[in-house]
């Protein structure tokens, strides 16, 4: 019997996000197990009667990984089925496999946003797509009215002001010349008081309080060489160090403390291995605009 491939159906992307609601919140749940072929793939002409994706922007080791809810139908009582990530070339950058699945019974899986080689995927769109194990031809939804949302965005790093700013291009600049010493970051201007979340998520190095840099943190980012540091924060950072951070996860507010004459967020980003730690901070303004187009 000839076995069905069940297309990714592209659905456009939400504006919800994968980052913490609040910076004490509880680990998200880990990525789904990515299981084994079966030995003898097994599965009857699939369909599928339901299929969402959420959250629709996902942020790598964000709070929130892009997981799909799915229902099959089936000719068969038990079907051997795989669970692809696909980018929007069709290249598959993570299976998974499950046996014995029954038709009319929703299940879930959960993307961690690794790639089958263990690397963080590119940013970019990606859609689900499931089917069985077996190599087979394409197949249509369940039905014509069987609405299915499998596609959703995939992003490495979030843009740390939440809410009105502008880019410093004259003394907040990366290279502006200081007494003694040049500015070694990029200044952020906005509001005192606008939410700051975490650019990507890791370890945090440190968080305290110094006189020039006043309440800040540094966060050693997981899975890049980079130390990514915050400044001139209102109050001191609900983080401590040593604590996991995900991506997209709040980490302050905008301040002017320390050595600031108005309110705003310096962003500083360090090279291995690391901020004062035999590192280089340099230029981030190129990496800001990238985060804060899709942000």
């Amino acid at each position: 019997m000839a076995l069905a491939w069940l297309l990714a159906v592209a659905a456009s992307a939400g504006a919800s996000t994968g980052g913490a609601p609040t910076p004490s919140g509880s680990p998200p749940p880990p990525g789904s197990p990515v299981g084994a072929p079966a030995a003898a793939p097994g599965a009857g002409t699939l369909s599928l009667l339901a299929a969402e994706t959420a959250p629709h922007k996902s942020f790598y080791f964000g709070y929130r990984y892009p997981r799909l809810y799915y229902t099959i139908a089936s000719s068969q009582p038990l079907n051997d089925i795989r669970i692809d990530v696909v980018n929007t070339t069709g290249e598959v950058v993570q299976s998974f496999y499950r046996e014995d699945v029954a038709p009319n019974v929703p299940n879930r899986v959960r993307w961690d946003g690794t790639t089958a080689l263990g690397k963080p995927a590119p940013n970019g769109r990606y859609s689900f797509r499931v089917g069985p194990q077996a190599a087979a031809p394409t197949a249509r939804k369940a039905t014509a009215t069987t609405t299915l949302s499998l596609a959703f965005s995939f992003y490495g790093y979030a843009f740390p002001v939440h809410g009105n700013h502008e880019f410093s291009m004259g003394a907040g600049r990366f290279g502006a010349p200081r007494s003694g010493h040049v500015h070694q970051g990029q200044d952020v201007m906005a509001e005192c008081g606008t939410p700051l979340v975490a650019a990507r998520g890791g370890k945090v190095q440190y968080a305290g309080f110094q006189a020039a840099a006043g309440n800040y943190v540094v966060i050693d980012g997981k899975g890049t060489p980079d130390d990514f540091m915050y400044a001139h924060l209102a109050e001191p950072s609900p983080l401590h160090t040593g604590d996991t951070v995900r991506t997209g996860q709040p980490l302050g507010i905008v301040g002017e403390t320390g050595d600031a004459t108005a309110c705003h967020l310096h962003f500083e980003m360090w090279g291995a291995p690391g901020w004062y730690e035999g590192g280089s901070p340099f230029d981030p303004l190129s990496e800001l605009e990238k985060w804060d187009a899709y942000s």
